[in-house]
């Protein structure tokens, strides 16, 4: 009865849970999913992570290249992250050229490196006008279950911190680099910015980390990110219900005790795969 109640009236069927300050799957309105990373999953690439985030599994690998810096900034090196969204994660994606919501979350996560300044791109800088870093950050989503920005954010600052970078010096007489791979360094991350996102039911109910089905049934979804000194990097919320400055106030204070919890985690995990 209750399923087929579901299927007629999904979001009716969601406001009597929410009535009682639940949701379906048994979480609070305030309450994550588990979530799970494990760091250096993929043995090839410079730097990688796995994130589970509930059902929601996102795992992004960073492959580094040396290239010419750009002439109008000859100090800074490249990061290039790219989401993908396979039809292997869910059925409402279809092969071919990326769709608008990879595009949308490609652009998030170029937004959040930029003004979290996670990455100093002075710092991927070899030899001035010569020869720089280019990271490249393949987020792939391996199963969609809501929340893509979330996990797609958190397993990007995993694979970062993962990163080894050979030394390169530039020989003097040839002009050529040399790569020396015994002798790596880890990437410098200077911010660790941390994503929470939020939908909202009926203009007014915040729940957070929202499935698939709930973002589908929101009337609007909001994500916000902050780094450890509780710093605002980005607020991205693509149209829907307005919101009260009340309670984009809540969302901050919540994503910032949120952060507390990832970085713990991320700490925890790269400590317990650091050697003696």
């Amino acid at each position: 009865m209750a399923a087929a109640f579901k299927t007629v009236e999904p979001l009716e069927y969601y406001r009597r849970f929410l009535k009682e300050n639940c949701r379906p799957d048994g979480r609070e309105l305030g309450e994550f999913r588990t979530t799970t990373v494990n760091i250096g999953s993929i043995t090839t690439a410079d730097g990688s992570a796995l994130v589970k985030l509930g059902n929601t599994t996102v795992i992004c690998g960073v492959k580094a290249e040396l290239a010419a810096p750009a002439v109008d900034s000859a100090n800074k090196g490249y990061i290039v992250p790219n989401v993908e969204l396979p039809p292997l994660c869910a059925e409402r994606f279809r092969s071919g050229p990326p769709g608008e919501e990879a595009q949308a979350a490609s652009q998030f996560i170029a937004d959040v490196i930029e003004n979290s300044q996670m990455i100093v791109k002075e710092d991927l800088c070899i030899a001035n006008g010569k020869l720089a870093w280019v990271l490249y950050c393949d987020i792939i989503c391996l199963d969609y279950d809501g929340n893509l920005l979330d996990a797609s954010v958190f397993a990007l600052l995993a694979a970062l911190k993962n990163v080894q970078l050979p030394l390169v010096t530039i020989n003097e007489e040839t002009g050529l680099s040399e790569v020396n791979l015994k002798q790596k360094n880890p990437l410098i991350i200077r911010k660790h910015p941390v994503a929470t996102s939020f939908a909202v039911f009926d203009d007014t109910l915040l729940i957070v980390d929202p499935t698939a089905e709930e973002e589908d049934l929101a009337t609007g979804t909001i994500t916000i990110v902050t780094d450890e000194e509780g710093r605002l990097c980005s607020v991205h919320k693509p149209g829907g219900s307005p919101l009260t400055g009340a309670k984009l106030q809540d969302c901050i204070t919540r994503a910032i005790t949120r952060h507390k919890e990832v970085k713990k985690l991320i700490d925890k995990v790269i400590k317990s795969i650091t050697p003696k």
